[in-house]
């Protein structure tokens, strides 16, 4: 049933060139149509268009009603998903995964889907964020009897859900949910249905759709709904079960939303891609409103504005629109390079940012630049950057930020390192700014960008404050159940 056919101790990449920048955990997606015409294809662009949210493997699971099928593996969703692995996944329902790892390693054990069989019928789940007592609920697990095979917290709702009790799949899920901690957007694929779970806070963003052709679809974001045409977009709420059954969907809320939501203010400034919506806001004008609030509080006197690409080209739009300094491209991005298999030679990494950059030297000689970027997390990218700059003919490099100073480890979904591999956690701003060799250095005030994203509560912005929105209780790495799998 599960196509995976590589040895479970392989490991995914040999390394990233992309280490400086914050890590989603996933993007998830479920389908489900009256007609079962394509499922598995609909499934495979609805991923396509999550791919930004992991590159590590994909995963797509199947039902016709009565039996199950899963394929998932290591690497992209072109590359697992070829037209041969996609012809035998024929049924009405799907779920599917994008993957970058936040609990549990990156070996082929902890991909998703996760595929039992119980005594309700066929169980797959997926999910897009991070229980923080993930360790307490496995201890349980394992206490009660049952065997783990993985070192993923997907596992854990896997078989909590598939030893609820309750007559329905809805009921298990109602019963299940108060004791999961932490965030969680998930679909769950049971033999005659989608179902798609927000946790109460909030943390992860999750919309459903009408499909053109009959049916529905659910996705971390609309711009994947968008891809497959939906219509009548909405957001699963906080704490609520939604059903997609072929041509029918009911929505229930199972459990009541937190007092104080705490929506993920990452979101806007680097995850979503820029055409998403979530909150009602395009994500696109956010990060606009992003690079004015800090062209407002962080002016330079300089000659062009330059972006990190992709995520930053917003933002610096907005510096440029509100500083009145011209806009212009500075680096070129090779989009192509992403989490390679093949280790660099020596004398490659040591070129490290030139692999993934070049600059435009014609653009650049004698500038004085503002160079915008979204985050400054470890500190490893930003001096190659400035450097590639000044090696281009830049006289000055202003860096500006288009967030607060990253200083506490997120336990919601994202891998951005422990406070100890956090440069502003370890460095004041001046500090940092010789650090990279930037003219300047500045990074936007937590006012200013929550007023850029047009709010003053519900959100999460522990990174930067250090104030979580629920206890996260002992504080372990993503690797914490490694230890005897290994």
């Amino acid at each position: 049933m599960n196509n995976v056919t590589s040895s479970l101790d392989i490991e995914i990449g040999a390394g990233s060139l992309d280490d400086d920048s914050p890590k989603d955990e996933c993007g998830v997606l479920g389908i489900s149509t009256p007609h079962g015409e394509g499922v598995a294809q609909l499934a495979f662009f609805g991923l396509f268009a999550l791919q930004h949210r992991g590159q590590e493997a994909a995963g797509i699971a199947v039902s016709d009603g009565q039996r199950a099928r899963v394929h998932k593996d290591a690497g992209l969703v072109s590359t697992v998903f070829t037209p041969e692995a996609l012809a035998p996944l024929a049924g009405y329902h799907a779920i599917g995964h994008t993957r970058y790892s936040t609990t549990g390693s990156s070996s082929l054990r902890n991909i998703q889907p996760f595929l039992v069989e119980t005594m309700h019928g066929t169980l797959a789940v997926a999910h897009n964020g991070n229980l923080v007592n993930a360790g307490d609920l496995r201890d349980e697990l394992l206490s009660r009897g049952f065997g783990l095979t993985a070192t993923s917290d997907t596992e854990v709702f896997t078989l909590m859900l598939a030893a609820a009790g309750g007559r329905t799949w809805e009921e298990r899920i109602e019963r299940t949910m108060p004791a999961w901690k932490g965030a969680y957007s998930m679909v769950i694929l049971a033999n005659d249905r989608v179902l798609a779970v927000r946790d109460p806070w909030g943390f992860r963003p999750l919309s459903v759709g009408r499909l053109p052709r009959g049916g529905f679809a659910v996705a971390s974001e609309t711009c994947a709904l968008a891809t497959l045409g939906c219509v009548e977009i909405s957001e699963v709420q906080p704490g609520e079960i939604v059903t997609l059954m072929g041509a029918e969907m009911h929505r229930r809320q199972a459990v009541a939303p937190a007092v104080k939501s705490a929506l993920c203010s990452f979101e806007f400034v680097y995850f979503s891609r820029p055409d998403s919506e979530w909150d009602d806001r395009n994500v696109h004008q956010v990060r606009q409103r992003l690079g004015e609030e800090l062209a407002d509080e962080w002016g330079a006197e300089a000659d062009v504005v330059v972006p990190v690409p992709d995520s930053s080209i917003p933002a610096a739009i907005g510096y440029s629109r509100r500083s009145g300094i011209p806009y212009n491209d500075g680096l070129i991005k090779n989009r192509y390079i992403g989490r390679t298999f093949i280790e660099p030679t020596q004398a490659m990494r040591e070129r490290g940012v030139a692999m993934k950059f070049n600059a435009l030297g014609a653009n650049l000689a004698g500038q004085r630049v503002v160079l915008i970027d979204d985050s400054l997390v470890r500190g490893t990218t930003a001096g190659p950057l400035v450097a590639l700059l000044r090696e281009a003919g830049a006289s000055e490099v202003h860096m500006r930020i288009t967030c607060p100073p990253i200083t506490h480890a997120c336990h919601f979904g994202v891998d951005m390192g422990h406070e100890d591999e956090l440069i502003a956690a370890k460095r004041t701003v001046e500090e940092i700014r010789a650090h990279i060799g930037a003219d300047s250095l500045a990074f936007l005030s937590l006012e200013r960008m929550m007023r850029a994203i047009d709010r003053d509560s519900g959100y999460c912005n522990a990174c930067f404050t250090g104030s979580y929105p629920i206890n996260i209780g002992e504080t372990r790495g993503k690797l914490k159940f490694e230890g005897v799998l290994a």
